[in-house]
């Protein structure tokens, strides 16, 4: 008995050092909104995979400055990589610094990275996510990809729970598919409160459709630069315009990462 009982614990140990028991659980993030990190049990877990899609067309601005934000919070003083292919541009024109000041991001915590197509894009994240110095991944994939399936996702889940690094699967104009991803969040622009005077902090209206630990919810979600988190906005912000309205009324903000063409 006691033979059987040493010979588990040693497969158990090998087991572990190889990285095939299970996943190593890293420690979380808080994000500073209250009732967002109650259903993230703490925090955006780091060493993982989380995927972000805007919520409607117009929308991919903000889930940019979505992804740069959770990226910085998460990195904290380490950088952040942002991978996307050549063609990115095309679609979605070019990551501007003058938008992350805009956020109260600090363009030298990004390093970019530009690929010829998705392929070699998704080659780069797994190289990346071997690289400890690294805070956090950006990975930036628009439209359908075949070669980003369920598979490549777990592939990815992999690389960053072994390494640390936390991932962030970017999807501007591609659908919700299978996914290994921990999290998926639909991410708009939140117009502002008109008698707010503090225009300088961009609103995002977050909704966490998949958490694979929790609870989903949605929330309006207010970046403050100054200290690096997000809070729970003013009641009186607006979520979206009605459908017999301007789609941007006068005393909306969106809250955006600006991208030039």
């Amino acid at each position: 008995m006691r033979e059987a009982a040493e010979k588990l614990a040693f497969l158990k140990d090998s087991l572990a050092r190889a990285g095939l028991e299970g996943p190593v659980h890293h420690a979380r993030t808080a994000l500073g909104h209250p009732a967002a990190d109650v259903c993230l049990k703490g925090g955006i877990a780091r060493g993982t995979l989380h995927e972000i899609f805007p919520a409607a067309a117009g929308d991919e601005a903000a889930a940019t400055g979505f992804a740069a934000a959770l990226a910085v919070r998460v990195a904290a003083r380490k950088r952040a990589l942002w991978l996307l292919p050549d063609f990115a541009a095309l679609e979605h024109g070019e990551i501007s610094a003058l938008g992350l000041l805009d956020l109260g991001l600090d363009p030298a915590r990004f390093l970019l990275l530009r690929a010829p197509d998705a392929v070699s894009v998704l080659r780069a994240a797994s190289d990346a996510l071997t690289c400890r110095a690294l805070g956090a991944l950006i990975i930036e994939i628009p439209g359908t990809v075949k070669a980003l399936d369920l598979s490549a996702s777990r592939r990815l889940v992999l690389a960053a729970n072994e390494s640390g690094i936390t991932a962030f699967l970017l999807r501007c104009s591609a659908e919700p598919e299978p996914s290994a991803a921990e999290t998926r969040w639909l991410v708009r622009a939140a117009g502002s409160n008109r008698n707010d005077e503090n225009w300088g902090r961009p609103l995002f209206d977050a909704g966490l459709v998949r958490n694979r630990y929790g609870p989903t919810g949605q929330w309006l979600m207010e970046w403050n630069s100054d200290d690096g988190l997000f809070r729970a906005a003013d009641t009186g912000a607006v979520v979206s315009a009605s459908c017999d309205r301007p789609s941007r009324p006068a005393h909306t903000r969106p809250a955006a990462l600006s991208r030039v063409a």
